[in-house]
C-alpha cells in the first residue's frame, strides 16, 4: 500500500489549508486513515482519523473544532481540513493507514502504513 500526501504550504495564521492522502496499491488493506504532525524538536504526535465507515473519528484536542477529517466514497482518499491555523500548527504532516476497520487508533507505532510528510508552515 502507497499512501500520498499532498497540499501543504505556507499560510497565514488564521488560513485555511486542505491536505489530502490518496492510497493506492492493495487499498483493501487500508481501513483507518490518520494524520500525525511532527514539528521541528518535537516528537511525532496525533492529529486525526477515520474509520472505514467514515462513522468513526478522533481528533487532538488541539485541533477539535478546526480541523476535520473526512473521506471519499471510494474510500481511497481522506482529507483533513484545516481551518483557523496557528503558527504552533507549523509541522510536517503524515498520513498513515491502519489495517483494522472500526477503530480509531491514536498512537503512531499502531498504525501499519505511512505515506511520504507534506510541510504546512503558518505564519504569525
Amino acid at each position: 500500500v502507497q499512501l500520498q500526501a499532498s497540499g501543504g504550504g505556507l499560510v497565514q495564521a488564521g488560513g485555511s489549508l486542505r491536505l489530502s492522502c490518496t492510497a493506492s496499491g492493495r487499498t483493501f488493506n487500508v481501513y483507518t486513515t490518520g494524520w500525525f504532525r511532527q514539528a521541528q524538536g518535537k516528537e511525532r504526535e496525533f492529529v486525526a482519523t477515520i474509520s472505514w465507515s467514515g462513522q468513526n473519528t478522533r481528533y487532538a484536542d488541539s485541533v477539535t473544532g478546526r480541523f476535520t477529517i473526512s473521506r471519499t466514497n471510494d474510500k481511497n482518499t481522506v482529507y483533513l481540513q484545516m481551518n483557523s491555523l496557528k503558527p504552533e500548527d507549523t509541522a510536517v504532516y503524515f498520513c498513515t493507514g491502519y489495517a483494522k476497520p472500526y477503530t480509531v487508533p491514536t498512537r503512531p507505532i499502531e498504525y501499519d502504513y505511512w505515506g511520504q510528510e507534506t510541510q504546512v508552515t503558518v505564519s504569525s
